[in-house]
């Protein structure tokens, strides 16, 4: 399930302020960290690092991504 997704799809996820729609930006398999909160990604729990068309970025869990 961690191979769906590659750079440059577009997808979406659910966000506190309703749905948020964006594109996968890369793969993260290492712990990394942004805006200052941990992602603890790593080759077996990989996370995706989405970006918004306003520039925001997140990383997800594959599970919270669906492909639009």
């Amino acid at each position: 399930m961690a191979d769906k997704f590659k750079k440059g799809d577009a997808v979406s996820w659910k966000s506190h302020g309703g749905e948020a729609h964006g594109k996968v930006v890369k793969k993260l398999t290492e712990p990394t960290a942004i805006k200052g909160h941990k992602v603890a990604a790593s080759p077996d729990n990989p996370e995706f690092l989405v970006g918004t068309g306003e520039g925001k970025r997140a990383a997800h869990k594959p599970g919270a991504l669906r492909r639009d």
